[in-house]
């Protein structure tokens, strides 16, 4: 007797980040890039501030917000008539 092998479907893995993420992150590189090049020019009060808004805020924020897009179910749709 043959056995009958049932398909078992993965569920496909979402990445967790979206474009918004993307940006923040993008941005808060540009910040750091451009702390280290002001602290090399030898900047003593804007280079600590922008490593520290690159560093402890946008990539933190990157990483915590959803930015995802998310699909509204059909149910949730008002209906007109």
């Amino acid at each position: 007797m043959a056995k009958k092998v049932k398909k078992v479907e993965k569920e496909r893995y979402e990445w967790p980040f979206g474009p918004k993420n993307y940006i923040i992150f993008g941005v808060g590189l540009l910040v750091i890039i451009l702390g280290y090049i002001s602290l090399a020019s030898g900047s003593i009060t804007l280079a600590p501030i922008l490593l520290i808004l690159g560093y402890c805020v946008l990539i933190p924020v990157a990483i915590i917000i959803d930015g995802r897009k998310r699909e509204v179910p059909a149910e949730s749709v008002k209906s007109e008539g």
